[in-house]
């Protein structure tokens, strides 16, 4: 991690890093420090959007600057983008206050213009929306902004180091935003006792002592940001030969990567990895070290693949290394364990994709569950032949998924954007204006010059411009998607134990999940099986871990439906609590009967009765098959104020093919 932002900032051009990891493994951390050990730079005093005095024609909407302008040495901003942050924030806009009491129109300035020539951070950048992380990732390739919005036309030079930390429980990047990232690293806590206690040491010693602790490592610091310099200085002079690109180009066609992006950082990468070593041209090591921080997220093929490389493939296409120069004199070797070499060689992988992604169940208990027995009305056999009531199980995988249906949550909420259910956004069509709530949204000019005019005569106007307030402003309300939480109660009774049954159910599940992932929904498992139901994955946004518990999803006993609906209902009360914006659909994949407990069948539409008095949407997937039917799954429906599909039914080439046959 601590290379690959090394080599970011000698180069920003590599496109920035993106950080994967488990929680507690100091992501954070390390990257507030970079900047501390980064050199600082030269602007104009006064200068809102940190222009070099070097530039021979600097894109600055405070310019133009005189030759003799002043200038001032500062430290390179660390500039933090919080997940909520607007459209507004992050480009910045018309300032409002300025615009209506003095009728002036002046850019204020967002988070791009603060970061240029510094460092933007996204703490969980896999919780940004889509919209802007594709904008940061084209500012960053294209090194300015352009805002074009609310009367204002402004360009100007956005150059930074793009630095995101994710961690991968909460879901992953789209795969063509991955891509954006330049650099990409695994990172996750030491397992060696010795380390571990390291680290504790070393965190108790900054807690007694800040500045007694920084002390003690000004001088290596002091050292590393004279490298950096250096490198700095040094990496528009390296060479790449013809040879070396077209090592890269072989790594990364043997790889299948999509489009040019990875060659074009491998090779910016390579080069600032020799002049980090103050080598004056590329070798095999150099691209050995960029490939394995720029491939393993581009060879991604569908949203489930986990990143990483094939070490032994890539060393076959680089052969033996060359004999490579000496290593630049550094500093003599500390016996202090944590202050090693920035180097590749002999750490971890960063393309390791060994990232322990168990989310923490501890917050949700299940309640008492009825032990009793009832025999099932029919017996069915399994693929191992064990009849519904048998305690044994069998697992089955899934099929290849496929595109699904829409599903929706009833009438129009206000959650996270989305792209599933309908609800009030900041972007979108517009249908109708309110007051800004937070100071941010897009004007509606017609509803503040109405706002306005009402109140004309008593402010004294007779003639000339309008005179306006803070108060008169109104902004756009628009309508657009949100996502929502998707929470699959899964039926793993004997009676879904059949292998054809079982394989077609979770095959919809899974092309459910691939579908939620695509809307980005949180998604959350419940099972139910014996005489118990488990919350098998609490809500999360990584269907990555949904995809793979699915995979292992046993099936046999016994059917408690109402146990899992009861759960379903408590596991859906805690995310109310929690994030009560985000609408809830509960997708209950059942064939409807219930065979555990005492008077299964009464308590399991009790069960029903009690989500449909809370108003959760709801959505029964009726896996019944064969000629026989009882349709309990679509009485199960009925008392739930759900929608029913049978299982075959989820698909949407199977929805196609049923208005065709109508039409015909």
């Amino acid at each position: 991690m601590a290379l690959a932002l090394v080599l970011t900032t000698i180069s920003p051009e590599v496109g920035g890093v993106l950080v994967r990891g488990e929680k507690g493994t100091a992501k954070s951390t390390i990257v507030r420090a970079l900047a501390a050990v980064l050199p600082p730079i030269e602007v104009i005093a006064g200068d809102r959007f940190s222009t070099d005095p070097r530039e021979s024609s600097p894109l600055s909407p405070d310019g133009p600057f005189g030759a003799d302008a002043s200038t001032e040495t500062r430290p390179v901003r660390l500039v933090e983008l919080p997940v909520g942050a607007t459209e507004d924030r992050v480009l910045g806009s018309l300032h409002l206050e300025r615009a209506l009491s003095e009728g002036r129109t002046e850019y204020e300035p967002g988070l791009l213009a603060r970061a240029h020539r510094g460092i933007l951070y996204v703490d969980e950048v896999n919780l940004l929306h889509d919209h802007l992380v594709d904008l940061l990732l084209d500012a960053a390739a294209m090194g300015r902004s352009t805002v074009e919005r609310d009367g204002v036309s402004v360009e100007h030079a956005a150059r930074f180091v793009l630095v995101g930390t994710m961690n991968p429980e909460e879901g992953e990047l789209r795969p063509q935003l991955l891509d954006r990232f330049g650099l990409t690293v695994e990172v996750s806590a030491p397992r060696e006792p010795a380390l571990r206690v390291e680290v504790v040491r070393r965190r108790m010693a900054y807690d007694n002592d800040p500045d007694a602790f920084a002390a003690e490592y000004a001088e290596p610091e002091k050292l590393l940001t004279e490298r950096i310099l250096a490198a700095q200085s040094l990496v528009g002079k390296v060479r790449l030969s013809d040879e070396a690109l077209l090592k890269i180009a072989e790594v990364c066609a043997a790889f299948e990567v999509d489009g040019m992006r990875a060659d074009i950082v491998t090779a910016r990468a390579a080069m600032a990895h020799a002049a980090w070593n103050d080598r004056a041209e590329v070798t095999r090591a150099d691209i050995r070290a960029a490939a394995r921080l720029a491939l393993p997220h581009r060879r991604r093929r569908n949203p489930f693949d986990a990143p990483g490389l094939d070490e032994d493939l890539l060393d076959q296409i680089l052969g033996d290394d060359e004999p490579e120069p000496p290593e630049p004199t550094d500093p003599p070797p500390s016996d202090d364990p944590g202050d090693q070499p920035l180097e590749d060689d002999d750490g971890p992988d960063p393309s390791s994709s060994d990232t322990r992604e168990t989310p923490d169940d501890a917050s949700y208990e299940s309640g008492p569950q009825d032990h009793d027995s009832y025999d099932a009305p029919q017996e069915e056999k399994s693929s191992a032949g064990l009849p519904q009531g048998s305690d044994q199980s069998t697992t089955v995988g899934a099929g290849d998924p496929y595109r699904t249906r829409l599903f929706t949550v009833r009438g129009t909420g206000g959650g996270a954007a989305g792209k599933r259910s309908r609800a009030i956004t900041e972007w979108g069509r517009r249908v109708g204006a309110h007051r800004p709530v937070d100071g941010t949204g897009s004007i509606d000019l017609t509803e503040t010059l109405r706002a306005a005019a009402a109140h004309q005569h008593e402010r004294g106007r007779r003639g000339g411009p309008m005179r306006f307030r803070g108060d008169d402003l109104r902004v756009a309300t628009r309508e657009g998607h949100e996502a929502n939480l998707i929470l699959f109660c899964v039926d793993a009774s004997g009676s879904m134990a059949a292998r054809k049954r079982m394989e077609q159910v979770k095959t919809a599940i899974l092309s459910l999940l691939l579908d939620a992932y695509q809307r980005r929904d949180k998604v959350g498992l419940v099972t139910f099986r014996g005489d118990r139901a488990d919350l098998v994955l609490p809500p999360t946004h990584s269907v990555e871990i949904a995809a793979a518990r699915l995979g292992e999803l046993p099936a046999g006993g016994r059917t408690p439906l109402a146990e899992g609906l009861l759960e379903s209902a408590r596991v859906l009360e805690v995310e109310r609590v929690r994030d009560p914006r985000r609408r809830p659909l509960l997708v209950l994949v059942t064939d409807g009967r219930a065979t555990a407990g005492a008077d299964a069948v009464r308590r399991s539409r009790l069960a029903a009765d009690h989500l449909a008095r809370r108003d959760i949407a709801a959505l029964v997937v009726d896996c019944e098959s064969g000629s026989f039917r009882m349709g309990l799954a679509g009485e199960l429906a009925r008392h739930l104020h759900a929608e029913h599909v049978a299982v075959t039914e989820v698909s949407a080439t199977a929805l196609t093919g049923a208005v065709h046959e109508r039409v015909a």
